[in-house]
């Protein structure tokens, strides 16, 4: 009887994620899976901007998440779509705040906005996800 064999799929789950402590330094991890990601993928173009949106999403984490983990996840829901995010153990949503040229804290998630093509919170039973999505596919 023949054996059956795995295969990952090009796109869809399963895709890239790794736990990491909840600390800054975790943000330079994070930008090396999300750029090897997007590179076995072929969407290097999109490897600046996924690294730019990680770091932020790491570092808002890391400021205001509880517990010692926050883990970092990258799907590809679509050919050229990427969705990077990251999950952690708070409910509290990130609020986008409007900011002035001179402040140095803040402009995170507006930096995301203007990169990603969408993003957003997704609520989970354990806490939350923030994610962003880059590439020029439109959803279904």
């Amino acid at each position: 009887m023949p054996q059956p064999t795995t295969r990952a799929r090009p796109t869809g789950h399963p895709g890239y994620s790794e736990t990491l402590p909840r600390e800054p330094e975790s943000a330079a991890t994070a930008r090396r899976l999300v750029r090897v990601a997007l590179s076995v993928w072929g969407l290097d173009d999109l490897a600046e901007d996924g690294a730019l949106i990680i770091s932020e999403l790491v570092s808002n984490a890391v400021q205001h998440a509880r517990r010692e983990s926050i883990r970092v996840v990258i799907d590809r829901p679509g050919t050229a779509c990427v969705r990077i995010g990251v999950v952690d153990l708070s409910k509290v949503s990130p609020v986008r705040r409007e900011t002035n040229t001179g402040d140095e804290d803040g402009r995170g998630l507006a930096l995301v906005g203007t990169l990603a093509r969408d993003w957003g919170t997704e609520q989970l039973p354990w806490g939350k996800r923030v994610w962003a999505e880059l590439g020029g596919e439109v959803r279904g």
